[in-house]
Order: C-alpha cells, then sequence, then structure tokens
C-alpha cells in the first residue's frame, strides 16, 4: 500500500501544479488513497521531493533530478555555510554554530543530510544551531570541514 502510495505522490507531483500538502492529500484522496497530512509529510520527506518557484513564481512541488541526493545536498550545504554562518565554536563532542537570524535550521537540515558519519544530529533554533559529533576525537576534523566548505572566513 505504501509503495503504491508513493508512486501515486510522484505521478500526481510529475503530471500537476501541487503547491501545498492539502493539495496533495486531496489529489490522493481522489486517486482513492485514505491518508493524513501527517503521513504526506513523511512521504515527502521520504521521496525527497523539492518545493521551488514554478512558472507563476508560487512554490510548488517537483520531483527530485536523477542528481545523486548527496551532490545536491552538499552543493546546499555549502551555499548555505557561505551565506548564513558567522561563527563556529565547540566544547567537547559539541559544535555550536551561529548562523544570520531565521537560518539556522535550514543550515541544520543540510548538515544532517550531508552523509557525514560523525554528525549524530543537529537541533537548529532561530540563530543557533547544536552539532552532536561521535567520537569526540571527530569534533576538530568537522569543524575544519566547516570551516573550508564556509571558504575559511569564520
Amino acid at each position: 500500500m505504501k509503495s503504491r502510495r508513493l508512486k501515486a505522490i510522484l505521478d500526481i507531483v510529475s503530471q500537476q501544479v501541487v503547491e501545498t500538502q492539502e493539495e496533495l492529500v486531496n489529489a490522493l484522496q481522489e486517486a482513492g488513497f485514505t491518508v493524513t497530512q501527517a503521513t504526506i509529510s513523511r512521504d515527502i520527506k521520504e521521496l525527497g521531493l523539492i518545493k521551488m518557484p514554478g512558472e507563476n513564481g508560487v512554490p510548488r512541488y517537483f520531483v527530485p533530478s536523477k542528481e545523486p541526493l548527496t551532490v545536491r545536498n552538499n552543493e546546499r550545504l555549502k551555499r548555505l555555510l557561505r551565506d548564513s554562518v558567522v561563527k563556529i565554536d565547540a566544547s567537547e563532542n559539541l559544535i555550536i554554530i551561529k548562523t544570520l537570524p531565521g537560518e539556522a535550521q535550514g543550515v541544520a537540515s543540510a548538515l544532517d543530510h550531508s552523509g557525514w558519519s560523525e554528525v549524530i544530529g543537529t537541533v537548529g533554533g532561530d540563530d543557533t544551531i547544536l552539532v552532536v559529533v561521535k567520537p569526540k576525537k571527530a569534533t576538530q576534523t568537522v569543524i575544519d570541514r566547516l570551516e573550508d566548505i564556509a571558504g575559511g572566513g569564520l
């Protein structure tokens, strides 16, 4: 059932303009699926759907390109680090990243999806991110990589 629903989501998003999760819920219900917004939210994340401005400038969902997801995520992380990060500091296995106001959650999400094995998770607020690193000895390696990607100006 889930695999059929995921395929239906991909078909719907590929064939019609879907601007909101509610619109996607309605389209799936019309196709005979019983779903909730929470289920659709998880499905969107699992499928890696992206929301970008459409032809009329209004954001809509798109099926991601066939380009490997890690390549896109690394490009996103690079852009966000360069444009948003103000300062990086650490203590033990915890790294604190200060960003411009409103940017922390985007940077945290990009870092979560970077595939870095040393990063076991992040918590993003408004302008501060807590990065948990394992093992502790990898903390400086992660900081060096972040600073390198950000262009070294931190």
